[in-house]
């Protein structure tokens, strides 16, 4: 019926039409039979609300003025004005609030009129036409009330859903570019690593035979670690088009440092691990950002420094890890422009590279900031801080020392 509102409005008028007849088409002794006019004037009281939907106020006003007339025409005046009784259920349900206010007035003040004027009229009469009139308002204008409540709730459900639609993507999108942080991470560490050592392998296999084995393992290795990560990082895109995935393997932490310094060391480049401060349990991504970052870091070293020796080093803080990667190479830029300043809300904007700007997003996403320059002294110094004072509850880690101790080598320089 909802899909042939029209059809609906012609029968109700048709059957409104039908009951305004009645008392012409079989009077009761004493009541005027049916003529033309007041077949007319039964017409006007019900042929309107055809349209009820399409123009309702139009509807509403004509048969507000056939009403009083009919009732005026015919003696004794019909007991129930059907038309009526439509038509105020009608307004009530989409009439603006002034035309409601004026018409239902009009409507109790002439039913009113009419009941008073009406030979053989009873106070249970009066009261049974104004309750009939109150009640059809009334239950427009639950149905308005309920009208618009739907309507709301379907307002707030839209809403929510393009919400979720938009944490969604939100969702998708920084996933998107935490995995693209991740391929250049891993590659860009593992193909330097790969470069510098297959370029040092023609001039090894020359003067040392021996070490030339480990230098060509060392170029294995890299290449199976970064295959192994590749395909966690691919398993994760799969994972989207794909239900009932494999869980992912678990991210780098701090502990997997020494291994990183220990690849780049085969590469070439000797490097000191540095420790300072008492260790605290990180949040998962803090700890990934941090490995993620000295990560990158030693790998613009490789790739651009030109260096003789690096320096990692972690200041555990009240509240914070300080990250520091030193060089004493030449101090040009490294993956990106020098003398930068990352920090939450930076814009991003400058001429720098990847690399520079993977770290400063990273250290960005968990609250922190990163800053990377040339040295006064010569070299570059990329330099991180990322927040740990969340916790409540903080354990060292094992290995740590008390706060205040001096720098702890873990790892001796070669």
């Amino acid at each position: 019926m909802r899909r042939h509102p029209y059809v609906v409005d012609v029968a109700l008028a048709a059957l409104v039409l039908f009951a305004a007849s009645l008392q012409f088409l079989f009077p009761d002794d004493g009541d005027d039979p049916l003529t033309a006019v007041g077949f007319l004037l039964a017409a006007g009281t019900a042929v309107p609300l055809a349209w009820r939907r399409r123009a309702p106020m139009v509807s509403v006003w004509l048969v507000s003025l056939f009403t009083p007339a009919m009732a005026i025409y015919r003696q004794p005046p019909p007991d129930v004005a059907y038309g009526g009784l439509v038509a105020l259920y009608t307004l009530a349900l989409v009439g603006r609030p002034v035309e409601r206010r004026v018409l239902f007035g009009l409507w109790l003040v002439g039913s009113t009129a009419t009941m008073t004027f009406r030979e053989r009229a009873d106070s249970f009469e009066y009261a049974f036409h104004l309750l009939s009139f109150v009640s059809a308002y009334g239950f427009g204008v639950l149905a308005r009330v309920q009208r618009a409540y739907t309507a709301a709730l379907e307002d707030r459900a839209r809403r929510l859903e393009r919400e979720r639609a938009g944490e969604t993507a939100r969702a998708v999108a920084e996933e998107r570019a935490r995995i693209a942080r991740d391929m250049h991470d891993v590659l860009a560490h593992a193909v330097s690593l790969m470069v510098v050592q297959a370029e040092a392998g023609p001039v090894v296999v020359r003067d040392d035979p021996e070490r030339a084995v480990g230098v060509f393992d060392a170029i294995g290795c890299a290449g199976r670690d970064a295959m192994v990560q590749l395909r966690r990082i691919l398993g994760v895109l799969r994972e989207a088009e794909t239900a009932g995935a494999a869980a992912r393997e678990p991210q780098p932490t701090l502990a997997a440092l020494p291994a990183l310094v220990r690849d780049v060391e085969l590469a070439g480049i000797p490097v000191g691990l540095l420790v300072s401060g008492e260790p605290v349990a990180l949040r998962a991504d803090v700890e990934v950002a941090a490995y993620r970052v000295a990560q990158e870091a030693l790998t613009n070293v490789l790739k651009h420094a030109g260096a003789a020796r690096a320096t990692l080093e972690l200041a555990w803080v009240p509240g914070e890890l300080m990250l520091t990667v030193t060089d004493d190479g030449a101090g040009v830029e490294h993956d990106g422009h020098v003398g930068v300043h990352s920090s939450p809300g930076a814009d991003g904007s400058g001429p720098r590279g990847q690399g520079i700007v993977g770290i400063g997003e990273r250290a960005a996403a968990c609250g922190g900031t990163a800053e990377a320059g040339p040295r006064p002294g010569g070299g570059f110094r990329v330099a991180v801080r990322l927040p740990t004072a969340f916790l409540t509850d903080e354990h060292p880690r094992s290995g740590g020392r008390r706060p205040g101790a001096g720098p702890q080598r873990l790892h001796d320089d070669p």
